[in-house]
């Protein structure tokens, strides 16, 4: 079992930059592919990005330019650097775990293995 603990959200000006860090624990960290969703008041979770297990990327159109998804085996984390911040940006975050990239992709919301409980960007026009 994998449990996955996000830090790093909080009040940003627009056009300000925050990076999200997501610490895992629990089982093998290097062999799971990681992502990022969003969650806006009164919209669905949508994904944002998303990592596999060796470094491939994929990132959702709104973010593509502007966010970056990275890991680190080593300290068991993945990072969502989030650059030129929009007032659409403001979101609960979540981070997701999956033994399958595609999963994530797809967003197969019950097929995750793990969820963490979220951090909450704001971003203030």
């Amino acid at each position: 079992q994998v449990q996955l603990v996000e830090s790093g959200g909080g009040l940003v000006q627009a056009w300000g930059s925050l990076r999200l860090s997501c610490a895992a624990s629990g089982r093998n960290f290097c062999s799971l592919a990681m992502g990022w969703f969003q969650q806006a008041p009164g919209k669905e979770r949508e994904l944002v990005a998303v990592i596999s297990s060796g470094g491939s990327t994929y990132y959702a159109a709104s973010v593509k330019g502007r966010f970056t998804i990275s890991r680190d085996n080593a300290k068991n984390t993945v990072y969502l650097q989030m650059n030129n911040l929009k007032s659409e940006d403001t979101a609960v975050y979540y981070c997701a775990a999956s033994e399958s990239y595609r999963t994530i992709w797809s967003a197969n919301y019950a097929g995750m293995n793990a969820w963490g409980k979220g951090t909450l960007v704001t971003v203030s026009s």
